[in-house]
């Protein structure tokens, strides 16, 4: 289980996290949501040390993520930034990085055998030679999540895993996602603006605003009253073909602006 206590981050003398803690189960995955500037993106940036938070500690199956040495690290936690950056490297090769954590020389069979398994299971292979710099969107994004799964981690934070995707491809990428942390019992901490697409595929919803989080929990708490104070919208929920949904109502803080 991943445990966060106490914990607070500043930039400079700005705050932007304080006293922030909660709890997250491995097999699960919990959309991390809020206003933009809320410290979503800063937050799972501190759970992996790529931001040294000011107080608090991260503790994974209680040990101290911020005691761990930079190698250890990435053996337990991988991230995959919302904006890759693209190289000359083949799929292959892109994918084998996610394996340098635990490579002393050169990768053994092992390594090449969990690339190949990792890029098979997420539809690659037809790819795997093909140069990352000439893929699409959505294609790259598939592999920056191979990648970050041959690292065999026990916690996966995903920043924006959905930007930039057309519709049927943030279905793929987060239907993969959900997929994959039940069967490979991996807790999933991922940013993310669209509440639809998080109460279709995350199970726990963790609401941060003004620097701390608003409310956490199950399906529950994704309702109009917590929704509309996080984000200061009025919201409706519906169902459409049994499936939940959220319905803005813009127009009504217009008229109450115009008031």
């Amino acid at each position: 289980m991943l445990k966060v206590q106490n914990l607070s981050f500043h930039y400079g003398t700005h705050l932007v996290l304080e006293d922030v803690h909660f709890e997250a189960p491995y097999g699960h995955c919990v959309a991390i949501l809020g206003n933009n500037g809320a410290g979503k993106s800063t937050l799972i940036k501190c759970l992996n040390k790529i931001l040294p938070p000011r107080s608090g500690q991260v503790l994974l199956d209680e040990q101290n993520v911020f005691s761990m040495s930079r190698t250890n690290v990435a053996k337990e936690v991988a991230y995959v930034a919302q904006h890759s950056e693209t190289s000359r490297f083949t799929v292959f090769d892109a994918v084998m990085l996610g394996r340098k954590p635990y490579i002393k020389f050169s990768p053994s069979q092992a390594d090449y055998e969990i690339v190949e398994t990792m890029i098979e299971k997420l539809e690659l292979t037809h790819m795997a030679l093909s140069y990352i710099d000439e893929l699409s969107g959505g294609e790259l994004q598939k592999v920056m999540l191979a990648r970050a799964l041959t690292q065999q981690p026990k916690v996966l934070l995903l920043d924006e895993p959905t930007s930039n995707l057309d519709l049927k491809n943030q279905h793929d990428m987060l239907g993969l996602v959900e997929k994959i942390a039940r069967e490979e019992d991996i807790c999933v901490l991922m940013v993310i603006h669209d509440l639809n697409l998080a109460l279709r595929y995350c199970d726990r919803f963790l609401f941060i605003k003004n620097g701390g989080i608003y409310a956490y929990g199950d399906e529950e708490i994704m309702n109009a009253k917590v929704i509309s104070e996080v984000y200061g919208i009025p919201v409706a929920m519906e169902y459409s073909h049994g499936v939940k949904m959220v319905v803005p109502f813009p127009e009504q803080v217009m008229k109450t602006n115009k008031a």
